[in-house]
């Protein structure tokens, strides 16, 4: 790798001059916002059998309101529709567009799924069954992520087509199937038509983004975050709907899995706020080459850092656990401290993740180009 002077001046005169910046500011900070979410709300502990996964906020539920800082996929999702779109508009051919994208996405996870099948198969005969399963339904866990983009991707000119009311339709189909759930008591199933539909929320409003409606989208940040963020207090005060804007263990209701009208309500606050903030982040990224390089490395590694930190956060854990367990590491996760301590430990598992990185990263790169 060459000297981080060297690279960062690199980086800066590869940069097209009306490169928007803050789009590639946002999509940073919601990748490594999910990192850091996952690595403080994540516990493995060895319980009376197996290992076991476990989550602060199961032991510590006033911290739950905590998770609304943790939980940026709906700005991940915007900056990925608004992306989406502007990259089909410049092509004429839905095919191989739509191809080379899914190519971008399905490279990195046949790594990890190639890296993970060998490693189950070697680890079955010394963490047993109910252990190892522990261990790869965490690894496999954002895959769910992964799946719904490229979803989404694969729909981008469908949801050009339905403009202003892709957004619209995709909140009303929320909150049908929430009534539906939970005032008529439906099927628990008919929850998972919000896993399309409550992520296309944000992604609709980023292809709006892109298009003839940019600026009036824009004009809409401060309702967005102000209407979004009350509406979602109001469901959580009034209609039932959990604080924690994360899967909790244990839990009846998740507001995540699959996602409720709240983490819609709670989504669209995010949108609103991420579009209040571009044109700061835009001056500053513009004016700091270093800090716009290092935008610039975690968005072309964003699927290799979010694919593999589970598993970087497993391998530290598996050495706490052989060396007895520490507070924050192999530990249960049931005080203040433990939190304190894990935000710790998280250096630990950010070496170990960059370790993954060089070795997975070329896995994403575009095929098309060097």
């Amino acid at each position: 790798m060459a000297e981080p002077s060297t690279l960062i001046r690199r980086i800066e005169s590869s940069t097209p001059i009306g490169r928007e910046r803050e789009v590639d500011g946002l999509r940073a900070l919601a990748i490594l916002g999910v990192v850091f979410g996952h690595w403080i709300v994540t516990a493995v502990h060895p319980g009376t059998d197996h290992w076991q996964t476990d989550s602060p906020l199961r032991h510590l539920p006033d911290f739950a309101p905590a998770t609304w800082l943790l939980q940026p996929l709906a700005v991940f999702f915007l900056v990925g529709g608004c992306v989406a779109a502007q990259s089909y508009a410049r092509v004429s051919d839905y095919g191989p567009w739509v191809r080379r994208r899914m190519l971008r996405l399905g490279q990195p996870i046949a790594a990890l799924l190639t890296v993970w099948t060998v490693l189950a198969a070697v680890l079955y005969d010394f963490v047993g069954g109910e252990s190892l399963h522990t261990l790869v339904k965490l690894v496999l866990s954002p895959l769910w992520f992964v799946f719904v983009y490229a979803g989404l991707t694969a729909l981008t000119p469908l949801v050009m087509r339905l403009g202003r009311a892709g957004p619209l339709l995709a909140v009303a189909t929320v909150a049908a199937v929430d009534l539906t759930r939970f005032a008529a008591d439906g099927p628990a199933a008919l929850g998972w038509l919000n896993v399309l539909a409550g992520w296309l929320v944000p992604y609709s409003l980023g292809v709006l983004w892109a298009g003839p409606d940019r600026g009036r989208i824009e004009r809409l940040g401060a309702v967005l975050c102000a209407g979004g963020a009350a509406s979602c207090v109001a469901l959580v005060l009034w209609c039932g709907y959990p604080v924690s804007m994360v899967g909790v263990p244990g839990q009846a209701i998740s507001n995540l899995n699959p996602p409720t009208i709240a983490a819609v309500a709670f989504g669209l606050a995010q949108c609103g706020l991420a579009l209040l903030v571009r044109a700061p982040m835009r001056r500053a990224l513009t004016r700091r080459p270093g800090v716009w390089a290092a935008v610039a490395l975690v968005n072309l590694s964003a699927m290799t850092v979010f694919l593999w930190h589970q598993s970087a956060m497993l391998a530290v854990t598996a050495g706490g656990i052989g060396l007895g367990g520490f507070t924050g590491l192999g530990t249960v996760p049931d005080s203040l401290g433990w939190v304190v301590a894990r935000i710790g430990w998280m250096s630990a598992f950010a070496a170990v993740l960059f370790g993954l990185w060089a070795l997975f990263h070329r896995w994403e790169r575009d095929p098309r180009r060097s």
